[in-house]
């Protein structure tokens, strides 16, 4: 398996793989996220740890990490120790994990846009569980969430417009109330592509919509918003 490393700024190094790599919306969530530093985080289903990596780089003092795929956590553990980031990683069914409840602040999720009878299915198993929810469904994670979050927690999510209902809908069924939401549009004038969500624990009922994040100006180069926001990452 090829493998190459990404250098996320401040000495932060994530080691990637056509199996276990990242986007720009992991990159938008954790930047919309913004945790504290003395938070408590945790990202679900974390793929190569990039949202963890990027808390580190930012100087959270207690990140968790969880992840079901063996390839993937062997990336983490790697990149966790070549960055030096005293991540603490469970190689885990986020389903059933056994992460002290009640616990966090801030939970984070860049989960698998597609429900497992949309589509045709991806070849290989990393990307079935990458792009499908044939491990974890939304109502998987919203569960998740809430077991760990403590009350006044923040469960942070991404996810592709079609299926906001579906997400509201689990938030709400955890008492997990959506307080913000961002869309993120290519340009003014087209449809969003994602959307980034907050959902509170025991908090009441009022969502704020956020101004549209654009990631290109009105001459097709990246915005002036996405250019600070990837600015730190492009660091070497």
């Amino acid at each position: 398996m090829s493998e190459f490393i990404e250098h996320l700024g401040k000495e932060i190094k994530v080691i990637c793989s056509k199996d276990h790599g990242f986007g720009t919306d992991a990159i938008l969530l954790s930047h919309f996220a913004n945790p504290k530093k003395t938070d408590k985080c945790c990202d679900l289903g974390t793929g190569c740890g990039i949202i963890p990596l990027l808390f580190k780089r930012d100087g959270i003092k207690e990140v968790y990490a969880v992840e079901i795929q063996e390839k993937a956590i062997d990336q983490l553990k790697r990149s966790n120790e070549l960055s030096n980031t005293n991540i603490k990683i469970y190689h885990e069914d986020l389903r059933n994990n056994t992460l002290p409840k009640g616990y966090f602040n801030v939970v984070t999720m860049n989960p698998p846009y597609k429900s497992a009878g949309a589509g045709i299915l991806s070849e290989t198993t990393p990307d079935q569980i990458a792009r499908h929810e044939v491990s974890c469904t939304i109502d998987d994670a919203a569960k998740a969430a809430a077991s760990l979050l403590n009350f006044g927690g923040c469960f942070y999510l991404c996810h592709r417009p079609e299926r906001l209902a579906d997400v509201i809908t689990s938030m709400r069924k955890q008492e997990l109330e959506p307080k913000k939401i961002r869309f993120v549009q290519k340009r003014p004038e087209t449809a969003p592509w994602l959307f980034l969500i907050e959902g509170k624990k025991g908090a009441k009922p009022h969502i704020q919509v956020l101004p549209p994040l654009f990631i290109q100006d009105e001459n097709g180069n990246e915005s002036k918003e996405l250019i600070e926001i990837l600015g730190i990452y492009r660091e070497e």
